[in-house]
C-alpha cells in the first residue's frame, strides 16, 4: 500500500481491548475516552467486536500528511529528507504511532499508561505480504537482500541493521578462510612439533594440582591437551591477531562508504533525528512546548558504581570463586575419572555457569529506567550505552581473567595463594593458559548462538501455531464474504468486517514487539563482533563460526520479523546510531587485547626467547637439533621435599605416583629458583620481552589503523557527486517557485 491518499483497505494501526459488558466501570470510562480523543484529532477509527475482543481500526486525514510534508520542507536538517510528493505507508503508520503515544485523556494518562492498566490489550500496525516471497523464507538463504524494499516497509532503521548484518556477514569471508588457514597451519606441525613429542614422551613428575586428594602426575598425561593447544597457539596465530585488527577498521571505514551510497539513494543523508520528533509534536499539537536538554552527573555516576561493582568485580569473582570450589570438589569426589580432570572439569564448568549468568543477565533493564531524557532518541542512546556495557562484561569478565591473571596470582609450592585460607587459586595447565581461554570462548560462542537462536525461533512460531485455529475459522468467512460480493467489488472499496477481522486477529496473535526489538537484534551481533575480534588470537575459528551464524541469522531474523512477530512500527534514521562508535571503541580494544594476548598469555615470547637465549640454537653453532628441543623442561621449576615448606603444603600420601612410586620432588610451571624459589633471570628477561611485544605491537596495528582509515574515503567519490547535483536541482527547482509565484506577493502589497 504504497500509495500517497489515504484508501479503505489500509489501516495505519489497531487498538485491542477487552469486551466490558459494565458501562459503569473505569476502565471502560478510560478507553472510550481515549477514543473520543483520538477522534478529537479527526482520525478515523472503525470499532469491530469479536467475541471477547473489541477491535478498534485506526485511519489518519490527509491533512496530518500534508502538514507533516510541509514541515519537512520548511525544516533546518529534514528538509528534502524523503520524496516530497507521496507519504508512503510505513511514514503513515510512524505519524499515527507518534500522535496515539502523545495523546493523553483528562487525567494525564497516555497510551502506555492505559497498557499498563490494561484498558487495552495490544497495539499493533499491520502486516502486509510483499516480503513473505522475496526474502523471509529459507531458500533465500544464498540470495542478496532486498534492503530498498526492507525500508519501505519497515523503515530506515531495520533497513540499516540488515545491510549493516549483510554487510559484516560478506565481509567476515576473508577471516573465516585465513582462521582456518592458520588452524590447518597448526595441524600441519600436529605430529612433527618437537613440543608435543617432549610433553608426550616426558617422565617428569609434576606437583600435585590441589589440597589433600590430588597426587602427583605425569607431564606425559597431558599429551593430547598440549596437542590442542598448539592447533591455537602457533606462529601463525600472531600475524592473524594483527590481521584482524586491521580488518576490524577496514571493516568499518568501508561499512561508512557501503551506508553512504544507500542513505544518499533514500534522501535521508542530512536528516536529524531530534528535528524529526519537534515535526511530530507539532503535527500531534501545533501548541506543544519543547522539552528541555536535562543531565545529571550524580545519575550517571551511581549508574556507573553499579555496573563496576556489581558485574566487573562481584561476577568475576563469583566466577573464580566457583571454579576454585568446584575443582576441589571434583578432585575429592568418587568419580575416577573427574577427579583425575578436576582443573578441566571446573574450567567446562566455570565457563556453563558463565554462559547461563549471561542468558539470565541478558534480561535485565533495570539500568535505563533510572534515567529520565528529553526524546526518545536519547533515551534510546542513553540505553544502548548502557545495556552494552553491562552486557560486555558480562560475558567478557571471565575471559580477561583467564586470559590475564589465571595461572599468575596463584603463587608457588610452599607459598599458594588462598580464597580465605583454604583454596588454592587455580594453575595455568603446564601447555600453557590459551588453551584454557580456547575453551572457555568456544564453550559460550557455541552455547550462545545455537542455543539462542533455537529459542529465538521456535518460540515465536510455536505461539502462533497454538493461536491459528480461531484465523483459520474467520479465513474461511472472509472468503464466503468475498464470494457473495464479488460481483460489487471494485479497487479500493471497503473490505467486510470478516475480512478487517480475518487480519487484525492474526496480527493480534503474533508475538509482541518493542521499540527496543532491534536493540537486542543489534546488541546480539555486536557481541558476537567482540567475539570474533577482541579475543580471536585464543580462538582463529571464531570468524568462521560467526560467519555460519549469520548466514541462519539474516534469514531467521527476516521470518522472525515478518511471519512470527508484530510489525515493528517504521523509523527513519540515516546511521547506525550509537553503535557506530561501539564498534569504533571494539576495534581499539581488540588491538590492546590480542597485543596483551599473544604477549602476555601465549607461549609465543617464552618460545622465543629460549630459541635464541636459552636453547640448543642460541650460540649459532647447532645444526643438527631442533632449536625448540628442551623447552618445556626449560620452563619448569623444581620443588624438593627436603624443604619444610613443601612438607607443610604435601602430604606424604600426595608424593606417590599412580604406578605406587615414592618421589622427593616435582615441577611445576614457573622460572623460579630450586633453593628460595625467587624469579630468575629468563623470568625477568621474558617479562621485559613481553612489555616490549605488547607496546610494538599495538604501536604498528595502531599505525596500520589509522593509514587504512586514512587512505578510505568515509563515502565514495559518486555519492558525493549525487549529493552535490542533487542540492544544485532542488535549490534552482525552488528559485524556479518563488519566480513563479512572486507575482502574488505582488498582487497582495497594499497601495501606498
Amino acid at each position: 500500500h504504497e500509495k500517497a491518499d489515504h484508501t479503505p483497505l489500509s489501516y495505519d494501526y489497531v487498538l485491542v481491548a477487552k469486551t466490558i459488558e459494565n458501562q459503569e466501570k473505569e476502565v471502560f470510562k478510560k478507553q472510550t475516552e481515549y477514543i473520543e480523543e483520538l477522534k478529537k484529532k479527526n482520525l478515523k477509527v472503525t470499532k469491530i467486536i469479536d467475541d471477547d475482543l473489541v477491535f478498534y481500526g485506526i485511519q489518519a486525514p490527509k491533512e496530518i500528511f500534508e502538514k507533516y510534508r510541509y514541515l519537512l520542507k520548511v525544516s533546518d536538517a529534514c528538509n528534502w529528507s524523503s520524496d516530497q510528493n507521496i507519504v508512503p505507508l510505513s511514514t503513515r503508520i510512524r505519524i499515527v504511532h507518534f500522535i496515539l503515544n502523545h495523546t493523553h485523556i483528562s487525567s494525564g494518562e497516555g497510551l502506555r499508561d492505559l497498557m499498563k492498566m490494561k484498558v487495552f490489550e495490544a497495539r499493533f500496525c499491520l502486516h502486509e505480504r510483499e516480503l513473505k516471497e522475496s526474502w523471509a523464507r529459507w531458500t533465500a538463504c544464498l540470495q542478496g537482500q532486498p534492503i530498498t524494499a526492507v525500508r519501505n516497509y519497515f523503515g530506515e532503521k531495520v533497513a540499516l541493521y540488515y545491510l549493516w548484518l549483510g554487510w559484516y556477514t560478506y565481509l567476515l569471508i576473508p577471516p573465516a578462510l585465513i582462521g582456518v588457514i592458520v588452524f590447518l597451519y597448526g595441524l600441519a606441525f600436529f605430529n612433527s612439533s618437537p613440543l608435543i613429542k617432549e610433553v608426550c614422551e616426558a617422565d617428569t613428575v609434576m606437583c600435585p594440582l590441589c589440597d589433600n586428594i590430588c597426587k602427583v602426575w605425569k607431564l606425559s598425561d597431558t599429551c593430547t591437551y598440549a596437542k590442542v593447544s598448539l592447533l591455537f597457539d602457533n606462529n601463525g596465530t600472531v600475524l592473524f591477531a594483527m590481521f584482524m585488527a586491521v580488518w576490524a577498521t577496514l571493516f568499518l571505514e568501508f561499512w561508512k562508504r557501503h551506508r553512504a551510497s544507500y542513505v544518499c539513494e533514500w534522501k535521508v543523508s542530512d536528516w536529524c533525528e531530534e528535528e524529526e520528533e519537534l515535526i511530530l509534536e507539532i503535527v500531534n499539537d501545533v501548541n506543544c512546548e519543547p522539552k528541555e536538554y536535562k543531565h545529571s552527573y550524580l545519575r550517571s555516576i551511581l549508574v556507573l558504581i553499579c555496573v563496576t561493582i556489581l558485574v566487573i568485580i562481584g561476577l568475576t569473582h563469583a566466577l573464580v570463586v566457583f571454579r576454585v570450589i568446584a575443582a576441589v570438589l571434583l578432585a575429592e569426589g568418587s568419580w575416577e575419572f573427574l577427579s583425575t580432570h578436576s582443573n578441566s572439569g571446573a574450567m567446562m564448568l566455570g565457563a556453563v555457569l558463565h554462559y547461563l549468568i549471561i542468558t539470565v543477565m541478558t534480561r535485565v533493564r533495570s539500568l535505563s529506567s533510572q534515567e529520565k531524557t528529553r526524546s526518545f532518541a536519547a533515551t534510546e542512546k542513553s540505553f544502548t550505552v548502557k545495556m552494552f556495557t553491562f552486557q560486555f562484561f558480562t560475558y567478557f569478565s571471565s575471559l580477561f581473567y583467564v586470559a590475564f591473571f589465571l595461572g599468575r596470582i596463584n603463587g608457588h609450592p610452599g607459598g599458594y595463594v588462598r580464597i580465605s585460607g583454604k583454596w588454592r587459586l587455580e594453575e595455568c595447565h603446564p601447555s600453557g593458559c590459551l588453551t584454557d581461554l580456547f575453551i572457555q570462548m568456544a564453550i559460550i560462542m557455541v552455547l550462545k548462538q545455537t542455543i539462542s537462536n533455537v529459542f529465538e525461533f521456535t518460540g515465536p512460531w510455536f505461539c502462533r501455531w497454538l493461536k491459528r485455529r480461531r484465523t483459520q475459522k474467520l479465513q474461511r468467512k472472509c472468503a464466503h464474504c468475498y464470494l457473495k460480493d464479488e460481483s460489487e467489488t471494485k479497487q479500493g472499496a471497503e473490505l467486510c468486517d470478516n475480512c478487517k477481522l480475518r487480519d487484525w486477529v492474526s496480527n493480534y496473535h503474533l508475538n509482541d514487539v518493542d521499540s527496543f526489538s532491534l536493540f537486542h537484534e543489534f546488541l546480539e551481533m555486536v557481541i558476537q563482533f567482540s567475539f570474533t575480534t577482541i579475543f580471536v588470537a585464543a580462538f582463529p575459528l571464531a570468524p568462521l563460526l560467526a560467519l555460519i551464524n549469520n548466514i541462519i541469522e539474516i534469514r531467521l531474523d527476516a521470518i522472525k520479523m515478518v511471519a512470527l512477530e508484530r510489525r515493528l512500527v517504521p523509523k527513519k534514521t540515516n546511521d547506525i546510531g550509537v553503535w557506530i562508535d561501539v564498534l569504533e571503541a571494539i576495534g581499539v580494544l581488540a588491538v590492546i587485547a590480542n597485543g596483551l594476548v599473544i604477549g602476555v598469555s601465549s607461549d609465543f615470547i617464552p618460545r622465543l626467547v629460549y630459541r635464541y637465549r636459552y636453547g640448543p640454537c642460541a650460540n649459532g653453532t647447532v645444526t643438527d637439533v631442533d632449536c625448540m628441543a628442551g623447552y618445556i623442561n626449560n620452563t619448569l621449576s623444581i620443588a624438593r621435599m627436603d624443604d619444610q615448606n613443601i612438607v607443610n603444603e604435601f602430604s606424604a600420601s600426595q608424593m606417590v605416583t599412580a604406578g605406587g612410586l615414592n618421589v622427593t620432588s616435582c615441577r611445576y610451571k614457573d622460572y623460579r629458583s630450586n633453593e628460595d624459589y625467587s624469579f630468575t633471570p629468563q623470568y625477568w628477561l621474558i617479562l621485559a620481552v613481553r612489555f616490549a611485544f605488547v607496546i610494538l605491537f599495538e604501536h604498528v596495528v595502531v599505525i596500520c589503523k589509522f593509514v587504512a582509515a586514512w587512505f578510505v574515503p568515509s563515502a565514495p567519490m559518486q555519492v558525493k557527486n549525487d549529493r552535490l547535483f542533487d542540492k544544485l536541482n532542488r535549490l534552482k527547482e525552488e528559485l524556479r517557485w518563488v519566480s513563479s509565484n512572486m507575482w502574488l506577493y505582488c498582487c497582495w502589497q497594499p497601495v501606498a
